[in-house]
């Protein structure tokens, strides 16, 4: 059996997606999505982590973002970690993103509230996704 590599994460945007169109024409949207958790310490006084994730989206689902994401909307995120390095001025430097598969929007009953996924491979072709084929094994029922 190879590795597993799924992250979900429901957290807010801070800040509006950045869009780019890549050298192929390929659209990419990038943008920060904060994670807070609660607890309380042995004080009983409640604290609150608030972790950063660097997200991703390629293609159609970079169009989406584009068109429907805003600072602040709540959003439900399914992807992938991917790692990265790359040297600046001599000194190698790391980032960690998570590249989305599909996000839903949350939030009140104002926003919307739509699933949008990525049906694309990593090569960028077009791919059915497995619920939309007649003859497919993978329905959840």
């Amino acid at each position: 059996m190879s590795g597993i590599n799924k992250v979900i994460l429901v957290g807010h945007l801070g800040r509006d997606p950045e869009v780019k169109t890549i050298d192929n024409g390929a659209k990419v949207a990038r943008f920060s999505l904060a994670t807070t958790e609660f607890y309380r310490d042995k004080n009983g006084e409640r604290k609150e982590i608030t972790e950063w994730h660097n997200v991703t989206c390629w293609r159609n689902l970079a169009e989406i973002a584009e068109k429907y994401l805003t600072k602040g909307k709540q959003i439900y995120v399914e992807g992938k970690i991917r790692s990265r390095s790359w040297e600046d001025g001599g000194v190698k430097k790391y980032a960690t993103d998570i590249v989305a598969d599909s996000f839903t929007m949350l939030g009140s009953k104002s926003d919307a509230t739509d699933k949008y996924v990525s049906n694309e491979t990593e090569e960028g072709t077009m791919e059915e996704p497995p619920f939309m084929k007649e003859d497919s094994d993978d329905l959840p029922f």
